[in-house]
């Protein structure tokens, strides 16, 4: 390798990893912050070691919670609502991109439509509307709000399921009807094994914006005992009064955990799903 091309290449994992490093800074100073005092955040932010000393005390009041409810609470509140709200929206959105790119029926079309037309709607505009159909079943102040919208699919990932799903060949679906295989067993046995680094994507997405998701919550939950810990984390800011930073930024840097783990397990199938349009020929 010339001379001339190692220096680019020196260049270019510089400039990368100096990119890189700005971009996990905010998450490092957070982690680090959770080991501070309120005055340290506050008046020597700058700072990115604790300049007061370290207070591992942060993480034991942080996990105390507040109302008399640990953070464990809060965090399982969390993995409910995700994980059902996951699993729903794989199960529900994989069904309908399965009708929607294979099965051939009336109406096919416009259901199309309609459901590319909800992905214009702001949420802002449906707000209002669900908190009274919920109010009415006396669903607030429960996770139903949180989790039943997702057992009917989400356009997004209908559509993401769709493109995949149009690239595995129907003569797999042509040869299954022969040999006698429902619709059903065809989605069943066929498309949804097939149809795994999109469903992996779809975890890992939607897993993501229901945990980070505190719009829902906060319109929905009014009882600490039932708070996520996107919610709880809000409230534990200003909570006594006085907000006790070192301890929130103990308790967010836990939240990551979760993401963390689901995307360092599933990486190489989220890469897969987002690259592929279906098959490999």
């Amino acid at each position: 390798m010339s001379a001339k091309k190692k220096v680019g290449r020196f260049c270019y994992h510089l400039f990368i990893g100096g990119f890189g490093l700005l971009m996990i800074y905010p998450v490092l100073w957070m982690i680090i912050g959770s080991f501070k005092n309120n005055n340290d955040i506050m008046n020597h932010s700058a700072n990115f070691l604790p300049t007061l000393g370290w207070h591992m005390e942060n993480w034991a009041n942080g996990w105390k919670g507040y109302s008399g409810y640990s953070f464990g609470t809060f965090f399982t509140n969390s993995l409910i609502v995700a994980g059902i709200a996951t699993l729903a929206t794989v199960i529900s959105s994989s069904m309908v991109a399965y009708a929607l790119a294979r099965i051939k029926f009336k109406g096919r079309k416009i259901w199309f439509s309609c459901m590319l037309a909800t992905l214009m709607l702001p949420g802002q505009v449906i707000m209002i509307p669900q908190y009274m159909i919920y109010n009415s079943i006396n669903a607030v102040g429960t996770f139903v709000p949180l989790v039943l919208p997702h057992f009917f699919g989400q356009a997004f990932f209908i559509y993401q399921m769709m493109q995949f799903c149009q690239g595995i060949p129907r003569e797999l679906d042509e040869a299954a009807f022969v040999d006698g295989c429902s619709k059903y067993r065809i989605y069943s046995r066929i498309i949804l094994p097939l149809l795994k680094p999109s469903i992996v994507t779809t975890l890992i997405i939607q897993f993501y914006w229901k945990w980070d998701d505190y719009m829902g919550p906060l319109i929905y939950l009014s009882r600490p005992a039932t708070w996520t810990a996107s919610l709880a984390l809000k409230n534990f800011a200003d909570s006594s009064g006085q907000s006790d930073y070192g301890a929130m930024f103990a308790m967010a840097t836990l939240s990551l955990i979760p993401v963390f783990l689901i995307f360092l397990i599933f990486n190489r199938y989220l890469v897969e799903g987002i690259s592929s349009t279906g098959l490999k020929g």
